[in-house]
């Protein structure tokens, strides 16, 4: 028999796969059942009729001194008198008067007590009914009784009924906290310690498919062997194969590690159980790991299944790196997690799928082998991958015919899936918005600067002399990038506001390599700070426009000399700790981090002077290109060819490779801009 027979049936309404549970359900109507029989029976219990309150003088006036009163009955532990009135006098206006609203029937109020009225004293009582005895003499004496009244039955009644009260308030707190399903459905108090996986089963459907992921070629080999190894498990395991009991998908954001496990989810025959890390976070001790159980306790029954847990650095942070942010029930919910991917036994068939972009927060435990067996890592795409990315998410879109797909590609260096299909959704949204029929180059062209630059500020008002600043700024980094022969080919220049604080920018297309050599970082600097030395040259002042410029020199900087090694004197060492164990304490001397700063200031005061060499040099270049952009705002690379010639270095072709997405890794430049505001000065 094979394992697809043994497992459970999946039952929409039961996550767990259990059978209906049968015999009576509680229903809210049973609350309302006993309620009407507390009453009826209360009512039924106490046959006395209702008796009319009166007080001691009408008592005297109206029914004593008329001998209309039978007898009197004292309730010593109430305080309280009871009068019976006379069948004979019953037919009096008096007594008629008092009950025209409900009519006494003779026969059966015979005897019975028909008014009362509550006294403060027992002998002050007594003694009022002597006197008025003594100054009545015609008054006929009543025989009186004295008794006590039992109260057993109100408070029983009483207390069934708060009972019943509450239950039934309980009972519709349980509903409202449970969804629709009552008291024990999902979500509700009860199951606080249950799973929040969400179930795609055998014949869930999935819209997303393989089909749909591109730019990923290589990930995808790697998770479609996954798939296959569940649905072929004979073709591996005859060769003495196991399966891999879990994968972790490691990447930048917006690179489609989740977009991936949906495909999975889409293309395995098998149950596919899918939550966040924060699912297993809840303000209760001891509820993450319950959950965990609870998630794997369901994944047996239905096995061979996928566990895909996004976001799993929640959960699975390192123990013990900072004790003084410790959690413990974090903690504890890893430990249980770590002793249930590797707890079970033999071939179970349960794959678990976790995706990150922290992997250098996560636990030794976690990444070994045995747990997560293997580490497939999506990064950024290369130009072929973005090309492929386009053209997936132009499938909805109404493009023009002339469009040039790979030329997108070329200029959006560096970006992600999810920042190409905010592209292809930006360029939609401008074309409509110009009551176009197809979407253009030049609509991405916009949509391409807005994503990068920010929203264009057209109506921003800038005075001639600060529009005059910005333009040789921007000269002055087109210029630099044009004639150094490491820097990255310009891909366009402007003037125009964008964004919150960039009121210029020239734009780059950075070759995509894994290598950078001394000579290049040190072109890139010299491009940099062509902004900040151009304003020198020409105006003989400097202007806060820099300090985005001045913000990236440094890092680049401080990377050469304390990460790279790439300083005679500081010598072939390296401060990059990218474990951060040393966060609080520095791995290096005073001295050494003085030499450290110095270094840094001379390698940056160098990159600044061979600037302004340079620039000194072209200075009929930068001019030219000043003033174009004062009459034009922006120019493209064919415009300063058109202006200054061709770059007189030719571009060598380098084969695109994504960047891996490590911490110490050097920035990419694709814009190099004025700024607003200034940065703070550097300590």
């Amino acid at each position: 028999m094979s394992q697809e027979n043994k497992s459970p049936k999946f039952n929409i309404q039961n996550d767990k796969g259990d059978s209906p549970r049968k015999g009576p359900k509680f229903n809210l109507y049973w609350i309302y059942g006993i309620i009407a029989v507390v009453l009826i029976t209360s009512n039924l219990w106490s046959f006395t009729p209702d008796v009319t309150n009166t007080n001691e003088l009408e008592f005297k006036q109206e029914m004593l001194a008329k001998g209309d009163v039978q007898k009197l009955e004292l309730i010593s532990n109430k305080n309280l008198v009871r009068v019976f009135i006379s069948k004979d006098s019953l037919s009096k206006a008096f007594y008629t008067q008092k009950f025209s609203k409900k009519p006494l029937d003779k026969s059966k109020f015979d005897g019975v007590a028909l008014f009362e009225f509550k006294v403060t004293d027992w002998k002050s009582f007594n003694d009022n009914l002597k006197e008025f005895y003594v100054a009545h003499p015609e008054v006929k004496q009543v025989a009186a009784t004295i008794k006590d009244e039992g109260e057993w039955f109100g408070p029983v009644a009483n207390t069934i009924f708060s009972l019943v009260i509450i239950i039934a308030a309980w009972v519709l707190l349980m509903r409202k906290m449970g969804g629709p399903s009552g008291g024990g459905g999902p979500g509700g108090i009860f199951n606080i310690g249950k799973s929040k996986a969400t179930l795609f089963d055998k014949g869930a459907k999935v819209n997303i498919t393989f089909s749909d992921v591109a730019g990923l070629d290589e990930a995808k080999v790697e998770v479609m062997e996954i798939v296959d190894f569940l649905k072929n498990p004979k073709k591996y395991t005859s060769l003495g194969g196991k399966i891999p009991k879990g994968a972790l998908l490691i990447g930048p954001p917006g690179t489609g590690k989740t977009l991936l496990a949906k495909a999975m989810a889409g293309e395995a025959q098998v149950p596919f159980f899918s939550l966040s890390g924060s699912d297993f976070v809840e303000m209760f001790v001891g509820v993450g790991a319950s959950r965990v159980r609870d998630l794997f306790k369901q994944a047996r029954e239905k096995a061979p299944c996928i566990i895909f847990i996004d976001e799993i650095d929640a959960i699975g942070r390192a123990r013990g790196r900072n004790a003084m942010m410790s959690n413990d029930e974090r903690e504890n919910t890893l430990n249980q997690l770590l002793v249930e991917m590797d707890g079970f036994g033999g071939d179970t068939g349960i794959i678990i799928l976790a995706a990150t972009n922290r992997p250098d927060v996560l636990d030794s435990a976690l990444l070994r082998p045995g747990r997560f067996d293997r580490q497939i890592s999506i990064d950024r795409p290369d130009v072929v991958g973005r090309e492929a990315i386009f053209k997936v998410h132009l499938m909805a879109i109404k493009i023009s015919e002339t469009l040039d797909i790979h030329k997108l590609a070329e200029q959006t260096p560096g970006f992600a899936g999810a920042d190409i299909a905010n592209v292809c959704n930006e360029a939609a949204l401008i074309a409509a918005r110009k009551d176009k029929l197809a979407v253009d180059m030049s609509d991405f062209q916009d949509a391409i600067d807005r994503v990068i630059g920010g929203l264009e500020k057209k109506n921003k008002i800038i005075s001639p002399d600060e529009k005059e600043v910005i333009a040789y700024h921007e000269a002055g980094h087109a210029i630099c990038g044009w004639f150094l022969e490491h820097a990255y080919p310009l891909l366009k220049v402007t003037i125009v506001p964008r964004g919150t604080a960039a009121l210029g920018y020239a734009q780059y297309t950075p070759k995509e390599q894994y290598l950078y050599t001394t000579e290049q970082l040190i072109d890139q600097l010299c491009m940099t700070l062509g902004g900040r030395a151009a304003e020198e040259i020409f105006f003989g002042k400097i202007s806060t426009g820099a300090s985005n410029d001045l913000q990236q020199i440094t890092k680049m900087a401080y990377s050469m000399v304390t990460t790279y090694g790439m300083n005679d004197k500081i010598g072939n060492v390296s401060f990059y700790d990218p474990s951060q164990e040393n966060s609080f304490t520095k791995p290096f001397s005073e001295e050494t981090g003085k030499m450290i700063d110095d270094e840094v200031r001379k390698l940056v005061s160098e990159a600044y002077q061979r600037t302004i060499a340079l620039l000194t040099e072209r200075r009929a270049e930068v001019e030219l290109l000043a003033k174009e952009l004062l009459d034009k705002e922006v120019l493209h690379k064919s415009d300063v060819e058109e202006l200054i010639g061709k770059r007189p270095f030719e571009e060598k072709k380098i084969l695109e490779v994504p960047i891996p997405p490590t911490p110490g890794e050097l920035p990419i430049i694709p814009i190099i801009g004025t700024d607003e505001e200034p940065i703070a000065p550097i300590s």
